[in-house]
Order: structure tokens, then sequence, then C-alpha cells
């Protein structure tokens, strides 16, 4: 069994499928059908299981992916530890990034660090922050940035604090807000919560929401076009948009905030890699 079995192994487990997990390896389904037969054979087992549906993992099969999947972890390690050891800072960063944070304020923050460091590459991926979380335990990423307060086992540090606004097209009465068309749109269960608990001490009757819409970018693009109002982070918001923008506050006055915040095991920052981009964005956003 070699490392290239390895990935077979997690690639199909993750994939359920013989053709996607072929066009992700880039081989061919009979290479493919080949080798997990020769793995069948040099364990004596059965592996999987193939039926209309995809592929599904026996026991010993999965005891086989699990044994994979931490040899995988255990040679990036190692790969890690020996690129460390002349202190020079490069290797892959594998960054776990909150969605929304990824695509208006992490592109900026790569450019500036490549170009202290251009050795360095990049493997990121962004979803919703408890999957980010999630991929931090699971160790799939060094670095996860998620978007509100979660409770996580993991060294985290403050990256920034930002408004939540009600948006609208026309000035609007923040008073009247319950009678007026709201907007909803799906989001993770931080911001949900943010919104719900002002709402909550604001008002006593719901909202009146007129329309949903499975994404904030899109909620903001129809509160561009008139069709209601919508309880948005600033994150999404540029000043130069034609828009009635008030920021939301507690009953004392005080402005609701929502936090975005770096998370990792501390015993990552043994790499040099991570240590100095830990470095890097803590001391790109204190200096704002």
């Amino acid at each position: 069994m070699i490392d290239r079995d390895w990935q077979i192994l997690h690639i199909l487990f993750e994939e359920k499928n013989i053709t996607k997990t072929a066009d992700k390896l880039r081989m061919s389904q009979p290479a493919l059908t080949y080798r997990i037969q020769q793995l069948e054979q040099e364990f004596g087992i059965k592996i999987v299981h193939r039926g209309r549906r995809g592929v599904t993992f026996t026991p010993q099969g999965e005891h086989l992916v699990k044994y994979a999947q931490d040899m995988m972890l255990q040679l990036r390690r190692t790969k890690e530890h020996l690129q460390n050891m002349d202190s020079k800072v490069q290797g892959t960063l594998r960054l776990g990034v909150s969605s929304i944070f990824a695509r208006y304020k992490l592109p900026a923050i790569l450019k500036n660090f490549h170009n202290l460091y251009p050795d360095v590459e990049y493997n990121v991926t962004s979803g919703w922050s408890e999957e980010v979380i999630n991929s931090v335990y699971k160790q799939k990423v060094h670095i996860g940035i998620i978007r509100g307060d979660y409770n996580s086992p993991f060294q985290r540090k403050l990256i920034m604090e930002e408004g939540l606004c009600i948006v609208s097209k026309e000035e609007i009465d923040i008073d009247e807000l319950p009678r007026k068309s709201r907007i909803y749109y799906n989001t993770d269960t931080s911001l949900k919560k943010l919104i719900d608990d002002w709402w909550q001490e604001r008002y006593s009757e719901p909202a009146s929401i007129n329309m949903e819409v499975d994404k904030m970018e899109t909620c903001k693009e129809m509160v561009l076009n008139g069709l209601g109002y919508a309880i948005l982070p600033s994150i999404l918001l540029d000043e130069n948009e034609d828009l009635y923008v008030a920021r939301c506050t507690t009953s004392d006055g005080l402005p609701i905030v929502r936090r975005t915040w770096m998370i990792f095991r501390n015993e990552s920052l043994e790499i040099s890699l991570i240590q100095a981009f830990v470095n890097f964005l803590e001391s790109s956003y204190q200096n704002k």
C-alpha cells in the first residue's frame, strides 16, 4: 500500500462514487477499479460494495480508510516539520474561511502576505463557520477564519468587528420596521441568533417577510432594486452604493457587532509558516 492508495481510499470514501473519484484523481475508471481490487487482494478483505447509487464501504473498508487518513495526516505533518527545520517561511498554507470573509477580505490579505513570502502556496476552502470549525478539528486546515461567537476548543484571536445594519433603498423609520417589507436570507446560526435577539429586544411583533433568498449577496441586490429592506452585516456594504444604512443598536444605544475570529491549534504555531501568517493577520487588523 502506497501513498497514492491513501488518496484513493480517502477520496472514494468522500465521494462514494467511482466516476467522481476517478475524475478527481485524474485516472481512468478501470484503473481505479483495478487498484481497489488489488488492495482487496492484498488485505484479504472486501473494501466496498458497488451498487446503482454508488459504493458502500464495508466495516473493514472503513477501518482501512481511517488508516489511510491517519497516514496522509502524518505524511503532511512530516513534510511541514522538515520544511520548518530551515526556518524559511515556505510550504502550503491550508485555510478554512467563512465564505463572506473569503470573498470580501481574503484576496487582499493573501496578496499582501504573498508579497512578503513568495514561496508560500495556498489551499483555501470556504463555507459556513460551523464547517470551518469542523475542518480545524479534523486537521484538514491549519487556520480557520470564522464569523460569529462560536464555542470551540481552539486558540482564537479577534480579527475584526463589524456593525449590523438596517439597509434600504429609501430612508426608513426604524420604529416602523415590523410593518415594512423585509427580505430574509439564509445564513449561519450565529448571525441568525444575533439578528433575532436584537429584533426581540426592540420589537414585540414579528417581521413582515415578503421575500426569502438563499444568500445575503442576493438579498442586497434585491434591496438595491427597492424590493424591501434587510438587516445585513456591514462587510457587504460599499459607501458608494445608493443605499440608506442605519446601525442596529441595543436599547442602551450600543452598536450591535459581529466578530470575526482566527482559530488554530496551539501546536501548529511550531510551524514557521503558520506562525508567520497568524502574526501577519493579527498585526494587519491591529493597525487598522
